[in-house]
């Protein structure tokens, strides 16, 4: 009986060990490369407004003292909160802490179909940003349609010990 009970027990443990290896899916929306679909082929031809929207950002955090630092993943929320009508976002902008421009995400507009999320995530290994990194969205909406909403999440986990942390963008045009 209890060589029984150790078999089942090493099944079980291995059967979670496979489980803990398997490979992590990645959602595609949150790979930029996949943007090209989204594309804008045909711009509207009704007049839209115009608004710029500054997202903070931090792929790094001080712990304890200004010499310790933990890595953080971030992903960048880009959200169409409008039931009904399309976001066009003509430039997501990543800088870092001295205000320096890492990269632009967007060779063309793309658009966010209505109540649709679209994700730019900053990988833990990506310390480009650092403490002080930002963001800057160009988007246009028709007038009457309720403004973009840009957030950003940080985590980071390791051992048993976890940090998170999420920030809101500013209308700043």
């Amino acid at each position: 009986m209890k060589n029984v009970f150790i078999n089942t027990i090493s099944g079980f443990m291995l059967i979670m060990l496979f489980q803990s290896c398997t490979q992590i899916m990645v959602d595609p929306a949150a790979d930029p490369a996949s943007w090209t679909a989204r594309t804008v082929q045909n711009e509207p031809t009704d007049s839209l407004i115009k608004g710029s929207t500054y997202l903070s950002v931090a792929t790094r955090v001080y712990s304890q003292t200004e010499h310790t630092t933990h890595s953080l993943t971030a992903t960048v929320s880009m959200r169409n909160v409008s039931k009904v009508d399309t976001l066009y976002v003509d430039q997501a902008e990543f800088f870092n802490t001295k205000g320096k421009s890492i990269r632009t995400y967007l060779q063309k507009p793309i658009f966010v179909a209505p109540l649709e999320t679209l994700e730019i995530v900053i990988h833990e290994q990506d310390q480009e940003g650092g403490t002080g990194a930002n963001f800057l969205f160009d988007w246009r909406i028709k007038p009457g349609t309720n403004e973009p909403l840009f957030e950003g999440i940080m985590i980071s986990t390791s051992g048993q010990q976890g940090l998170s942390f999420t920030t809101q963008g500013r209308r700043i045009y």
